[in-house]
C-alpha cells in the first residue's frame, strides 16, 4: 500500500487551466466580479497568448475566501488584501486558507450571525423608519 501511495502524484494546483466562466459560473458570481478582483489584485489569473484570464484550483480557494469574507464577514477588498497578506505571511497553503481564517474568526468572537446582524444594523442607518398604517 505503501508503495502505490508513492506512485501516485499530487495533482499540482498551480496550474491555471480554468477559464474566466468555469470560475464565475461555479462561484455563482459575475465573470465581472472576478475582473474587479484582477484588477484590484486580490486575484490575478494567469493570461493566456491571446490574454485570457486562465485559473488555477489555488485560484478557486482564492476566490472563495474572498467570497466568504465579503458576504458572511462583511469586509471590504482592502480587508481583504491584508487577510491575503497574512496568510502569505504564514507560509498557509491556499487549500487551508477557509480552515484557517474560520479559526482565527471564531478566536477574536467574529462568526456569520453577529456579522448578519451587523449588516442589517448598517443598512438601514440613514433610513426613516417605518411608520405603522392606521386603519
Amino acid at each position: 500500500m505503501q508503495k502505490e501511495n508513492e506512485n501516485i502524484k499530487m495533482f499540482d494546483t498551480t496550474i491555471a487551466i480554468l477559464p474566466i466562466s468555469s470560475i464565475a459560473q461555479t462561484l455563482n458570481v459575475h465573470q465581472r466580479t472576478l475582473r474587479i478582483y484582477d484588477k484590484e489584485g486580490i486575484l490575478s489569473p494567469t493570461r493566456t497568448d491571446k490574454n485570457r484570464r486562465n485559473y488555477s484550483l489555488d485560484d478557486l480557494e482564492k476566490a472563495k475566501l474572498i467570497l466568504f469574507l465579503t458576504r458572511n464577514l462583511a469586509m471590504n477588498l482592502s480587508g481583504v488584501k491584508m487577510i491575503f497578506a497574512m496568510l502569505e505571511e504564514n507560509k498557509i497553503e491556499p487549500k487551508n486558507y477557509m480552515t484557517y481564517v474560520s479559526k482565527v474568526a471564531k478566536r477574536a468572537n467574529i462568526n456569520t450571525e453577529i456579522q448578519k446582524d451587523n449588516i442589517e444594523k448598517t443598512s438601514k442607518r440613514g433610513r426613516k423608519a417605518k411608520q405603522p398604517k392606521e386603519d
